[in-house]
């Protein structure tokens, strides 16, 4: 299952008052597949989504839907559609008479403070979708009519969401791209574990990110390190090979030990290991003096 019919799996079991109920059979009739007086009807993927359509209907509007589901043992669409006789009922019920010129959204179906949440856990059931967190941040609702998407925008607005709009092959598209913004949406509409799990998908992001972040920092300061070390391992050898560590001067010997021994240290682990210990600046100076050593030695 896909992230989006999971969160959907868990929405369609989230219940409320009696007005919330209306408020999300509301949101599910004005934003699934037909809402007029030539139909009433939804076709969705996810049984859950399905059955709290019929259930919403059959409770809220006292009708009797009918619901077709995929031929056994195959993937489909479940359709729950009202029947011509019962259809006004439906829209009666919601303040609507079916042969609107633009269909727009009756607040009268909102009547507590609640209610507003669960619409839009209504029409996200019918009308969005989840890209998994693993792979992007990106939540949106496919609406067909502008004055709904309008509608829905406002509604969004409303409860401290930011949402924007594209057009789309006819429809208009109202998403969010921003983490939290998706976190608030589903936390708001009901979706806690879906809304944990992202917040869990972005830490485990974040701390790859910042470890990823200390590799490369600590690979590339490792990189300057061999840089740095590799004339002086040259003059080392030069020197060991040609005229011997016991023919250098006493505080040189040691540095040309650690360091032919040591590649990968730096200047500071270099003085931490002397005895007695010493700073970057004696250790470079000390090399400098190796350096110019070995250069004689050509």
């Amino acid at each position: 299952m896909s992230f989006s019919s999971d969160i959907k799996t868990e929405l369609a079991a989230v219940t409320g008052s009696a007005c919330c109920e209306t408020a999300q059979a509301y949101g599910m009739a004005e934003y699934g597949r037909s809402f007029s007086a030539s139909g009433v009807s939804l076709q969705t993927e996810n049984k859950a989504v399905a059955q709290r359509y019929y259930d919403l209907l059959s409770s809220v509007c006292g009708v009797s839907p009918r619901m077709e589901e995929p031929a056994a043992g195959k993937t489909g669409l479940y359709t729950v559609s009202v029947d011509p006789s019962e259809r006004e009922r439906v829209l009666s019920h919601f303040g609507h008479g079916g042969r609107e010129v633009a269909l727009r959204l009756n607040r009268a179906n909102l009547e507590c403070e609640d209610c507003a949440a669960a619409f839009l856990r209504g029409v996200f059931l019918v009308c969005a979708t989840v890209t998994n967190p693993q792979v992007d941040y990106h939540l949106e609702f496919n609406v067909p009519y502008l004055n709904l998407s309008r509608d829905l925008i406002a509604l969004l607005g409303e409860q401290g969401l930011t949402a924007k709009t594209v057009r789309r092959k006819g429809n208009y598209i109202v998403y969010f791209k921003e983490s939290e913004q998706i976190e608030d949406c589903l936390t708001g509409i009901g979706a806690m574990g879906a809304s944990l799990e992202l917040m869990n998908v972005k830490l485990v992001k974040s701390i790859r990110n910042n470890v990823n972040r200390a590799a490369n920092c600590e690979t590339a300061n490792l990189d300057k390190t061999l840089a740095a070390a590799l004339p002086q391992i040259e003059a080392v050898r030069r020197i060991e090979e040609r005229l011997g560590f016991d023919a250098l001067p006493e505080d040189l010997r040691e540095l040309c030990r650690l360091r032919a021994e040591n590649p990968e240290y730096s200047l500071r682990e270099l003085g931490e290991a002397l005895h007695p210990p010493l700073s970057r600046s004696g250790v470079n100076h000390r090399l400098q003096r190796i350096l110019e050593i070995a250069e004689k030695l050509k």
